[in-house]
């Protein structure tokens, strides 16, 4: 990463000097936000590369039993959640009454860099399906420079200590088949995939080739 590598040169016994980068150490806070602050929170980019797929192979047309295998993608492309007609965080207010919402936001070095959002005893979120005992994790972003540094880990088990601390006997998350690194993600931190929805996007053409995969943590 540009911004924290430092550069320094060391003289070693056989007078050859030798250039060593030294990078500095990440100082991550997680901290609530209020509504207000959307706006910086939606600056962390969403997007990600789509180099794989899972497709999901009905054995015995489903009776017995349903296969997901992972499969590459002939042509890479981008996926962007903020890009749909819904909008990104801060249409959320416009949406939803998110008072019993949690908004976690990550810094490091007072720079953001990662977010997750908990809904929860919500009408209208359609995902809750009207139980108190059930949070959602409706958004979870990295940006991309601080990807696979364990930030993602760090604000899912806030997101887990929070639902627990409302009494949720779970936490549900949906994703898509062509998400892999996030479904990955999800099965590591011990979510199970609970709902395959082969049509679950049918009525919007852009992404009516994704499946839907709903994942449980039960807490």
């Amino acid at each position: 990463m540009q911004d924290r590598v430092t550069k320094k040169q060391d003289v070693f016994p056989d007078n050859a000097v030798r250039l060593v980068i030294l990078e500095t150490p990440m100082e991550i806070k997680i901290q609530e936000i209020k509504a207000d602050r959307l706006s910086e929170y939606a600056k962390i980019p969403i997007s990600f590369e789509v180099k794989s797929i899972f497709q999901v192979d009905l054995i015995n047309n489903g009776l017995d039993g349903i296969r997901l295998h992972e499969e590459k993608v002939v042509v890479s492309y981008v996926k962007n959640y903020d890009s749909y007609e819904d909008g990104g965080p801060e249409r959320w207010v416009t949406q939803f009454n998110i008072h019993n919402w949690v908004i976690f936001l990550a810094t490091d070095n007072n720079k953001p860099i990662g977010g997750a959002t908990v809904a929860f005893d919500t009408p209208g979120v359609n995902m809750l399906c009207g139980r108190k005992d059930l949070a959602v994790l409706w958004d979870i972003r990295i940006h991309p420079d601080f990807r696979h540094k364990g930030v993602g880990t760090m604000l899912f088990q806030r997101a887990v200590d929070w639902s627990k601390k409302k009494d949720c006997k779970q936490l549900k998350i949906e994703t898509q088949n062509v998400n892999a690194p996030a479904c990955k993600f999800y099965a590591k931190q011990g979510c199970k995939l609970g709902e395959i929805d082969r049509y679950g996007y049918a009525g919007h053409p852009k992404v009516g080739h994704e499946v839907m995969l709903i994942w449980y943590l039960d807490l």
